[in-house]
C-alpha cells in the first residue's frame, strides 16, 4: 500500500514550515492521517516481502489474505483522508498548508522495495484519491474504474501498430473482432448506408428509432428461428449491450440484492452491477476437472444452480435472477436446447428473472455446433420473466458502432428499460445506418457470414496449433472469438498471487490477456486469449506469448537452482 503523498514519515515535532499549533484541526488530522498510511504501507511491503520469500503454498495463500486486509484497510484510510481534505480545504488560511501536502505523492514512489518477481500493485489511493471534492460515491466509482481498466487505459496510449508503432501493445484481452472490417467497411461506405435526414437529427423515442425497431425483430426472428414473429414493441435500443445489462439490473433489482451467475463469467458484467444498480453478483462456481458429476470442464447444471441458490438464501441474500451468456464467454461452450429448458425451468420454479446474453449468437463458427437461441423455445417457461441481450459489436465486428438490444415479451419491463434511452440513445444517424445493414439479409448470408466464419476458422487454427506445441491445455468449443487456456502450470505455486504475476509478466511484455481472476473463475491459472486479429499482429503476439512464458520457466528454474545451492 502507497502514501498518496510523497514524504517520508515524520514525528508529529518535526514539522516545518507553519507552527503545528497555528494550523486547524482538520490539517493536523489530515497529516497525520498520512503518515500513518505511509507507516502502514511499509509495514506491509515488509511482512508480504518476508512472506514471499518463503514461497510456499502456505505463505502464498497467507499473502493474498495479507493483500486482501491491506486494501480493506486502505480504503479505510483513503476515505478518511479525502473527509479531512474537503473540511480543511474550506478554510482558505490552510491553502498554503494543503498545496504542501498536496505535493507528496507517494503513490508514484518507486516500487524497489518489492522483490523483482512481485507484481507492482497500484496504490488504491492513486485511483481513490482523485479530487477532494469527489463524494464517496465518486471516490468509489473511481477507485473500481482505476483497479478494472488501468491496462486498457496503458493500452490506448500505445496500440500497436505495424508501421508506426511496432512495439507498442498487442492485444489479446479485449473481445472485439478484427478479421472482417474490409467487408464491413465495403459495405458501410455504400450509398444506400449514408443518409442524413432532418427525422435522423432530431431526438427519437426513448425506445430507439421504430424503423430499427421493426428491423432489428425482423433479424432477431430469422436469426433466432422464433416461432412466431417478434414484436417490435417489445425491442429496446441502447448505447451498447452493458446499458442493456445494467438497465435491466437496475428495473429488476434493488441495491444489494442477488443475481446468479455460473463463473468463469465476463468481467464486464461486474464492474456493470457495481457501477449503477449495486446489485451483487452471486458466482456459481464451476470446476474444470472431469468427474462423474462433470462430463466436460465448467459444466453447469441445475444441480449447481439449486446449490448456489440455497448457499445465496442460507447468507440472507435475495436473489432475484440467474444471468447465462450464450455461447459463453469466455468458455465458448454453446447451450443445448435441453439444457436451456431446464435452466430456465429451475428459474420459473424459484420465481428468478433470467437474463440471458446471446451477443455472440452468430460467431459460431464450428459448422458441427448448432446455436439454440432462447428466442427459439416456442413456449417458454416463463416468457415474462425471460429477457434476452443482443448486439452487433461480437459478430459483425463494429463495437464503436455502441448498439445493443433487448427483446423480452414483458412489456412492463420494456418500457422501464426504454426510459434509459434518455442518457443511453444511440444517435440517429447510426440507427439509420444498422437499419440498413440488418436488413440486407443477402450480403449477410453469402458475402458476410461465411467469410467472417472461415476467418474465425483459420485464425482459431492457427493458435490451437501454436497452444498445442507448448503443450498447453485448452477449452475448445468452437464459437466466440476467444480461448480458454489453462496455464497452471507456469504458477509455482499455483495461486492467485502468481497468476497476477504472470498476466504483469505479460503486460510488461506489451501483451494484453485478461486473468481468470477478473472471470471469477475459482481456480488460478486460466487465462482467455481473443484469436480474432490479423495474421500479422497474431503472429507476433504469439511470439511474446511464447517468451513470456519460456522466461517464466527459466526464471523458476533458476530459483531452484539458488535454493538447492543455498542447502
Amino acid at each position: 500500500m502507497s502514501n498518496p503523498l510523497d514524504a517520508d514519515p515524520t514525528p508529529c515535532n518535526q514539522k516545518s514550515g507553519m507552527d503545528f499549533r497555528d494550523r486547524g484541526i482538520y490539517a493536523q488530522l489530515l497529516e497525520l492521517m498520512l503518515n500513518l498510511q505511509q507507516t502502514i504501507g511499509d509495514h506491509f511491503v515488509k511482512l508480504t516481502t518476508r512472506q514471499w520469500q518463503a514461497q510456499s503454498l502456505e505463505e502464498a495463500n497467507r499473502i493474498q489474505v495479507v493483500r486482501e486486509q491491506e486494501d480493506v484497510i486502505n480504503h479505510t484510510v483513503c476515505q478518511m483522508i479525502s473527509l479531512l481534505w474537503t473540511e480543511a480545504a474550506a478554510d482558505q488560511r490552510l491553502q498554503e498548508s494543503l498545496h504542501s501536502l498536496n505535493s507528496r505523492e507517494v503513490w508514484k514512489k518507486s516500487p524497489s522495495s518489492r522483490q523483482p518477481d512481485q507484481p507492482v500493485r497500484q496504490s488504491s489511493f492513486q485511483a481513490s484519491f482523485v479530487s477532494h471534492v469527489l463524494s464517496n460515491r465518486g471516490v468509489d466509482i473511481s477507485d473500481f474504474y482505476q483497479s478494472h481498466f488501468q491496462d486498457y487505459d496503458a493500452y490506448q496510449q500505445d496500440k500497436y501498430h505495424e508501421e508506426k508503432n511496432p512495439l507498442g501493445f498487442l492485444n489479446l484481452g479485449v473481445s472485439e473482432n478484427k478479421l472482417c472490417v474490409d467487408l464491413i467497411t465495403e459495405r458501410l461506405c455504400q450509398n444506400d448506408v449514408n443518409c442524413i435526414e432532418e427525422d435522423l437529427l432530431q431526438y427519437s423515442d426513448w425506445r430507439g428509432h421504430p424503423l430499427l425497431r421493426e428491423e432489428v425483430a425482423r433479424f432477431l426472428s430469422y436469426y433466432c428461428r422464433a416461432p412466431t414473429r417478434l414484436d417490435p414493441e417489445n425491442v429496446v435500443v441502447l448505447n451498447g449491450c452493458c446499458s442493456i445489462f445494467s438497465a435491466l439490473l437496475m428495473v429488476l433489482g434493488d441495491p444489494g440484492e442477488t443475481f446468479l451467475v455460473p463463473t468463469p463469467f465476463y468481467g464486464g458484467f461486474t464492474f456493470v452491477s457495481h457501477l449503477y444498480a449495486k446489485v451483487e453478483l452471486f458466482p456459481v462456481h464451476l470446476e474444470s476437472e472431469i468427474t462423474e458429476e462433470n462430463s466436460e470442464p465448467f459444466q453447469l447444471t441445475v444441480d449447481k444452480l439449486e446449490k448456489a441458490l440455497l448457499e445465496a438464501r442460507q447468507k440472507e441474500k435475495k436473489v432475484r435472477g440467474l444471468v447465462l451468456t450464450n455461447p459463453q464467454n469466455p468458455l465458448g461452450v454453446v447451450y443445448s436446447q435441453d439444457s436451456l429448458m431446464e435452466y430456465l425451468e429451475f428459474a420459473k420454479r424459484h420465481n428468478l428473472h433470467v437474463i440471458i446474453d446471446e451477443i455472440y449468437m452468430l460467431s459460431v463458427f464450428d459448422e458441427s455446433i448448432k446455436f439454440h437461441s432462447v428466442l427459439s423455445i416456442e413456449r417458454l417457461p416463463d416468457p415474462d420473466r425471460t429477457h434476452v441481450i443482443w448486439g452487433t459489436s461480437k459478430d459483425f465486428g463494429i463495437s464503436g458502432f455502441r448498439f445493443g438490444a433487448l427483446y423480452t415479451h414483458n412489456k412492463e419491463v420494456a418500457s422501464a428499460v426504454s426510459v434509459f434511452g434518455y442518457l443511453h440513445g444511440i444517435s440517429g444517424i447510426t440507427q439509420y445506418k444498422l437499419c440498413r445493414l440488418l436488413q440486407d439479409r443477402e450480403w449477410i448470408d453469402t458475402v458476410y457470414l461465411p467469410a467472417n466464419h472461415s476467418r474465425l476458422r483459420t485464425a482459431h487454427k492457427y493458435v490451437t496449433k501454436k497452444l498445442r506445441a507448448l503443450k498447453i491445455p485448452f477449452v475448445n468449443h468452437g464459437s466466440g472469438l476467444y480461448i480458454w487456456v489453462n496455464l497452471q502450470s507456469y504458477l509455482k505455486p499455483c495461486t492467485f498471487e502468481e497468476e497476477r504475476a504472470l498476466h504483469r509478466r505479460f503486460l510488461d511484455n506489451k501483451l494484453m490477456l485478461s486473468r481468470g481472476k477478473s472471470y471469477v473463475c475459482k481456480e488460478p491459472g486460466w487465462f482467455r486469449i481473443i484469436f480474432a486479429e490479423n495474421h500479422v499482429p497474431l503472429k507476433l503476439a504469439m511470439h511474446r506469448f511464447k517468451q513470456v512464458l519460456e522466461e517464466q520457466n527459466y526464471d523458476w528454474m533458476v530459483k531452484q537452482l539458488e535454493e538447492a545451492m543455498r542447502e
